[in-house]
């Protein structure tokens, strides 16, 4: 084998894999590693992590037995056996999946060519080291142990279903003790999901807000090839499944799609198409949507209206959602809907979201977008902070409106709080096709996060933040700023077309929509 052979083998794993490792198909047959559709993809989201920061830390969501794993194996294998003093951890929910994955390896070792399969140290159930190059793998099963790994140091790190793992605050708490932050290291946690509240979804939601290093790599299930199934004569679909194929077909999702979407949803999972979302989810908000309790807003509403074919004309008043936060967990939102749509105002076309700004610098952000957008009113939640920013806005001479959440609704018959029936607007917005939201999967998870409830006289009851960090879920800063866009009633409003900068709100009248 040539130096420039070798070289190209050693640089570049998709070259690397076909030729150097092989795997065990679904059928059994042992064959060369090409990567599928959705290993390529994961391939690539970390390789361009790795070129931006030097080192790849990475959240993976995606459902059942698309190949992540074989193709994460695969990775540290090539860096393992090709590069010397690499050692990498795998860490499983259950034994017999550690077993799986440490047989993976020992394969891929075993069939490696003997050009470049490196001298086999150590191979016992738990570690396969490779001792001329002083490098290697050690599995562990996460169970009820607590900071596996402790007392060594590895540079790769590889966490397989940790949605599902016991004690997995403690296990990620340890990997910063065996993982340095340094270049060349690899921490990936893949898994499918397993409701919310739990370390993966928490760790999947701080990555989505940019609060850690970590990116967030999705896969939908309809990637891989194998889960179609040829249409049969009669086949008709449903009008929950014309829904479904009307939200995706144009990300790849087709009839043959459904037709095995439809056969797994009656063989194995009892028609339970929550259970589908987890398991083979379409988008992140599906799978996290199968949990315990009521939510206000199905995610099927939500996916519904962020269609990427959507176009809904904005018609009618601009009016401004300001949810202000103060340096804690929460963000403040700004959200701008105009009747039917709603926009996003970040440079990514996403709800904007300021993370740990005072009220003054609040108030110079929400300031800088009105100057852009000209909204005919601005509604601000004034609790808290919110009354100082909602007061320096006013003698600005912005056109503010001040909201308390905690307020009385307009509609106390049917409504608790004023935020109650905001939100109630909210949804009846949603309900009332067509309609518009940005494509933002923070804006989707926190449209779905709050549950409902009712109290003693049948009134609506909006699940508080308070409720919603007990039970693991973030405060839905960016659906409150939405929701504060139907606080003020418009009928009617001055100006010669929307977006002058002027309005009036009339009382008593139902939000124009």
């Amino acid at each position: 084998m040539s130096n420039a052979e070798l070289q190209h083998l050693r640089d570049d794993f998709l070259y690397y894999a076909p030729r150097a490792l092989h795997i065990k198909t679904k059928s059994g047959a042992i064959v060369p590693f090409v990567l599928n559709s959705a290993q390529v993809y994961i391939h690539h989201c970390l390789e361009a992590q790795r070129q931006a920061t030097g080192k790849v830390r990475a959240n993976i969501l995606k459902g059942r037995q698309q190949g992540c794993s074989t193709l994460i194996q695969g990775r540290f294998y090539h860096r393992c056996s090709m590069r010397p003093g690499v050692l990498a951890l795998i860490l499983t929910h259950l034994a017999d999946s550690t077993t799986a994955l440490f047989s993976m390896t020992k394969r891929f070792h075993d069939l490696c060519p003997d050009e470049i399969r490196p001298s086999t140290g150590t191979a016992n159930e738990n570690e396969l080291t490779f001792d001329r190059i002083d490098s290697g793998y050690v599995v562990a099963t996460a169970g009820n142990r607590k900071g596996v790994g402790r007392g060594r140091t590895f540079q790769l790190f590889h966490g397989s279903e940790s949605a599902y793992w016991d004690n997995a605050q403690e296990h990620m708490a340890a990997l910063g003790q065996t993982v340095p932050d340094l270049p060349g290291t690899e921490i990936i946690k893949e898994s499918t999901a397993n409701g919310v509240g739990n370390q993966f979804h928490q760790d999947w939601m701080a990555a989505q807000r940019g609060e850690t290093d970590y990116v967030n790599v999705f896969v939908p299930w309809y990637w891989q090839q194998e889960y179609r199934r040829p249409v049969t004569p009669g086949f008709q679909l449903d009008n929950e499944e014309q829904d479904y194929l009307q939200r995706y077909e144009g990300r790849g999702l087709t009839i043959e799609h459904m037709v095995w979407r439809r056969a797994k949803l009656q063989s194995d999972l009892r028609g339970d198409v929550g259970l589908f979302d987890q398991e083979y989810p379409a988008e992140p908000l599906l799978a996290f949507s199968k949990v315990s309790g009521d939510p206000l807003i199905s995610a099927a509403l939500v996916s519904r209206a962020q269609r990427p074919a959507l176009n809904v004309e904005a018609r009618g008043p601009r009016i401004m959602g300001v949810d202000p936060a103060e340096y804690g967990d929460d963000a403040t939102a700004i959200a701008l809907r105009q009747g039917r749509r709603v926009f996003g105002l970040d440079r990514d076309q996403k709800i904007m979201r300021l993370y740990k700004h005072g009220p003054m610098e609040v108030v110079g952000k929400v300031a800088i977008q009105a100057d852009k957008h000209k909204p005919d009113a601005i509604n601000v939640d004034c609790t808290g902070i919110g009354s100082g920013v909602a007061d320096r806005l006013t003698e600005l001479g912005y056109p503010v409106n001040r909201i308390l959440f905690g307020g009385r609704p307009n509609r106390d018959e049917l409504y608790v709080l004023k935020r109650d029936e905001i939100w109630g607007d909210m949804l009846e917005w949603l309900e009332d096709e067509p309609c518009q939201l940005p494509i933002d999967d923070g804006l989707a998870t926190d449209l779905c996060g709050p549950q409902k409830g009712y109290d003693s006289s049948r009134r609506l009851r909006l699940e508080s933040k308070e409720q919603m960090r007990k039970r693991g879920v973030s405060s839905p800063d960016s659906g409150d700023a939405v929701a504060l866009t139907f606080a003020t009633p418009f009928a009617s409003y001055a100006g010669a077309k929307s977006g002058s900068g002027s309005y009036r709100a009339s009382r008593g009248r139902r939000p124009m929509r």
